[in-house]
């Protein structure tokens, strides 16, 4: 039964690495509520940012500086493309440096070229600067790393889908502010449309940065502290607790390996170096708002979740295993579907809504994104529930189920290419609510697939996405303005490659932790 109270109330923590098991979603005067906020607002701001070109693209911004259709479709592919190289980075960098300088530079890295936006004159510029403003994109990652880290296995699935689907309600926003900001500048302040998409522009750029300065001097790292001290931090905790013997790994390895659990049997690498903190075997720890786990428990989770720093020969088994193989399959097909669609669906509904106009079109194109509030979230809690209730295969074949059922909706709605708004919209919705929370469902696997090395598999998994939206987007550019017949090629692919991905384990076999 769910308890409204720990929406503001001091969670109760993992003894190990202090994580929460509630969400003071609330109470911004926590730390873990104020992590949460800035976790989704951070993003929410990068990707209204990243998706401020589509609303006013197809009738402003293109007539103004000579793009052509074509033109357009290339500048989709092209913001994507560097949202992937960027994702690929922030991954490792997450695991080096801590998700929350990786977040604050992906966003203050991003704000340059949004600010930069009133030099461009002809479609080159336009297709050089939307790869740039690309960037913002790859905040996503850090975004979820650093909410996995914050957060327990028994609620992480829905701290991340809630994470991920406020912040990506920032690409149907921006389908109402955009357009809202141009209009209020040549109505209300008498700009030219020339002038005012430009100026439009300086807004999301002072969020972004207001965002991240502010990020970076409000929140921490961990809970326990500097992202440096991770280590040192878990392994006072468990001696804190009674627990004899060095069973924290010395930063830097990745491997799996699934020693003797013993206490006493040193670390997961066969390494005796204590890294600092004597243990006496007596349990001196402040046991308020603490969980009660085991001992068992206590020694897996500083085995195997604490995030190790990554080399390439380590990482490269996490990057090629089947496990992260599945979530990056499967987001390929969900979030690059999203992100495809989110760049043509106003075109899509221009053609087949004409009277509607650059504004209506513009804000029946903004509840897809939209939706994300309740529809990710969803994804994230259901996945939560079945994984408290069964095992991680719970939340395995939940991802594939949601799979299938967006893919039939995504055949339907291609094969009807409906001019009639009930019908278009409705099927629009259908389908949102299954591929969103398909995106949460699969954010709530990632924290179990090899935990150590979570930024890593959270990165490619981002990058899949990315990946998978060039590659529909692509399609879409190709089939000018047949954009029904690709809607059912992309329902097409998603249920196959689900069903293909069905059959593999969702942890690898031995892993520590994660469970």
């Amino acid at each position: 039964m769910f308890d409204i109270t720990t929406l503001w109330k001091e969670p109760i923590v993992n003894p190990v690495n202090r994580k929460a098991r509630s969400i003071p979603a609330l109470n911004p005067f926590n730390v873990y509520g104020r992590v949460f906020t800035f976790s989704w607002f951070g993003f929410m701001v990068a990707f209204w940012s990243w998706y401020a070109f589509p609303p006013l693209l197809p009738l402003t911004i293109a007539k103004d500086v000579g793009a052509s259709p074509v033109d357009v479709a290339n500048s989709n592919i092209v913001a994507l493309t560097a949202t992937l190289l960027v994702r690929l980075v922030a991954g490792p960098s997450c695991d080096r440096f801590g998700p929350r300088y990786t977040f604050a530079g992906c966003l203050l890295a991003g704000s340059i070229p949004t600010v930069l936006a009133g030099a461009v004159f002809n479609k080159s510029g336009l297709l050089a600067l939307r790869f740039f403003i690309g960037i913002l994109g790859g905040s996503f990652v850090p975004c979820q790393v650093w909410s996995t880290g914050f957060f327990d296995k028994n609620i992480v699935g829905t701290a991340n889908s809630l994470t991920g689907g406020f912040g990506n309600a920032g690409g149907g926003i921006t389908y109402f502010l955009m357009p809202a900001i141009f209009d209020s500048l040549v109505q209300k302040r008498g700009l030219t449309p020339h002038v005012a998409w430009r100026v439009s522009f300086i807004v999301p750029f002072i969020v972004i940065v207001f965002t991240a300065v502010t990020m970076i001097l409000l929140c921490p790292d961990t809970p326990t502290g500097k992202w440096a001290d991770r280590h040192l931090q878990a392994e006072r905790n468990l001696a804190d607790h009674g627990i004899t013997g060095a069973i924290v790994d010395v930063p830097g390895s990745l491997m799996d390996t699934n020693k003797s659990n013993s206490p006493s049997s040193g670390s997961p690498h066969g390494s005796t170096e204590k890294i600092g903190y004597k243990a006496t075997g007596k349990d001196t720890a402040n046991h308020d708002h603490e969980a009660q786990i085991g001992e068992q428990q206590m020694l897996d989770t500083a085995r195997g979740e604490i995030i190790a720093k990554p080399s390439f020969k380590e990482a490269l088994p996490v990057v090629i295993s089947a496990q992260t193989l599945v979530t990056a399959g499967a987001y390929f097909c969900s979030f690059g579907a999203e992100l495809a669609i989110n760049s043509i669906l106003g075109s899509y509904y221009d053609k087949n809504f004409p009277k509607l106009g650059q504004t209506g079109t513009g804000r029946w194109a903004a509840m897809f994104g939209l939706l994300n509030v309740v529809f990710r979230p969803a994804g994230g809690v259901i996945s939560d529930f079945i994984y408290r209730n069964s095992n991680v295969w719970g939340k395995k074949i939940l991802i594939h189920v949601l799979a299938v059922i967006t893919g039939a909706f995504l055949i339907a709605i291609g094969l009807t290419n409906s001019h009639n708004h009930s019908t278009m919209f409705g099927l629009v919705a259908g389908m949102a609510f299954f591929l969103e929370a398909g995106n949460g469902a699969n954010f709530s696997l990632v924290p179990h697939v090899h935990p150590h090395a979570n930024g890593i598999v959270s990165g490619c998994t981002g990058a899949a996405g990315n990946l998978g939206g060039i590659v529909f987007a692509i399609i879409f550019r190709y089939n000018g303005k047949n954009y029904g017949k690709v809607f059912w090629i992309i329902g097409v692919m998603t249920i196959g490659i689900n069903l293909c991905l069905s059959w593999i384990k969702p942890i690898p076999k031995g892993q520590i932790g994660g469970r």
